[in-house]
């Protein structure tokens, strides 16, 4: 079967969206060997490249659609599907090309949530506007629709009164670096490159009101007399960060709160920007800690169990379904819960030392493979 995918994200991003179209490209070239892999990208990127042999970047090659790449993968690509005898075409992000039902090439769209239907103060009000014609258009015209959890899944069905028939759920893998073991001399390469204190919390996540990093801030200051242990953050922000920044300094927790992206080596590092020193980082952190007030997935507890990272994160949204049974759950509202997740992974060894070993357990589940496995059977039935 020729397979089209939607890999802008996979060549330019590399947050959330990136990792998620990378993983799974890579997964099913892997293990679906059997079937051809195009990748329609607008342009050429010098970030991220994906090789295999069943594997073909499609760029634009027509001057007016070179000079209009929106327009061309948001519509035009149609034509090189047409000329590539794509059979299936597979929104990663959210959308398919306007018209592609007229075609005959039927379509799956990847749905990772509805945050912005959810908080739409928190986005501008262009982009709500925009998202939502984009995310209603694919969820109605698309021939089958992807969730990453059962609780993007449910939102789906609550904001677009889609038939839950329509919707299979495909939960997501990570990058296959978190489950190698990092060796203690690769550790200490990393600390010292960044300059990581040998204890540390972490936190990793965009710098924004919904992950929620000021109330691990406020837990922070109530352990400071007891458990002076600082946080690592690895993401970045605006206007929310410089409120998380003015928290911390009128509190004196400069020294406590660590931003990993504004260290000069991190702003300069290759290993820093694709994330390969991340796996070092997980597993050298005494728990990576994540009170999201709301995810689809939430990929950085995943990461983390595959660490063998101890794991406190929020009782709500997607989160228990990632985290299993033996991770931490607390309040996201309630920087106390997170202050006693915190003081009890440190203290108690026998406790922390079970959420390691099960958390990596449960972590199974989301291999590339089971995870390439669904997709490809939602691919099956709808061809």
């Amino acid at each position: 079967m020729n397979i089209g995918l939607d890999a802008k994200r996979a060549f330019h991003n590399n947050t959330g969206l990136g990792n998620y179209s990378r993983t799974l490209i890579q997964s099913l070239s892997q293990y679906h060997p059997e079937h051809e892999y195009f990748l329609f990208n607008p342009k050429l990127s010098n970030k991220y490249q994906l090789e295999g042999k069943n594997i073909h970047e499609i760029i634009p090659t027509r001057f007016i659609d070179k000079l209009f790449t929106s327009a061309w993968r948001s519509s035009w690509v149609k034509n090189d599907l047409k000329k590539l005898n794509i059979e299936l075409y597979h929104g990663l992000s959210h959308e398919i090309p306007i018209g592609i039902n007229k075609t005959g090439i039927k379509s799956i769209v990847t749905i990772h949530d509805l945050i912005y239907k959810r908080y739409p103060n928190q986005f501008n009000p262009i982009d709500v506007k925009i998202y939502d014609k984009k995310f209603n258009y694919a969820s109605k015209n698309a021939d089958h629709i992807i969730a990453i959890s059962h609780q993007t899944k449910q939102d789906i069905i609550n904001y677009f009164g889609t038939s839950p028939e329509k919707i299979s759920v495909c939960h997501i893998s990570c990058a296959p670096s978190f489950a190698d073991v990092v060796d203690q001399i690769e550790k200490d390469r990393i600390k010292k490159l960044f300059k990581l204190p040998n204890e540390y919390f972490l936190y990793v996540g965009s710098i924004i009101e919904r992950k929620n990093l000021l109330n691990i801030c406020k837990a922070i200051l109530l352990l400071k007399s007891e458990l002076n242990i600082p946080l690592v953050v690895i993401g970045n922000g605006k206007k929310y960060k410089e409120q998380v920044k003015s928290f911390v300094k009128e509190n004196g927790l400069e020294n406590e709160i660590i931003f990993l992206s504004e260290n000069i080596n991190a702003k300069t590092s290759s290993e820093f920007f694709y994330g390969s020193c991340f796996p070092a980082i997980y597993q050298s952190a005494i728990a990576m800690i994540f009170p999201s007030i709301f995810e689809g997935f939430g990929l950085p507890v995943l990461e983390a169990l595959w660490s063998k990272t101890p794991v406190i994160t929020s009782n709500i949204s997607s989160l228990p379904e990632v985290g299993g049974k033996d991770t931490y759950y607390v309040d996201p509202f309630n920087p106390k819960e997170i202050a006693e997740g915190m003081k009890k992974i440190y203290s108690d060894k026998s406790f922390t030392e079970n959420m390691k070993s099960e958390g990596w357990k449960f972590a199974q589940h989301f291999t590339q493979e089971n995870c390439a496995n669904f997709v490809m059977d939602v691919y099956k039935k709808i061809c």
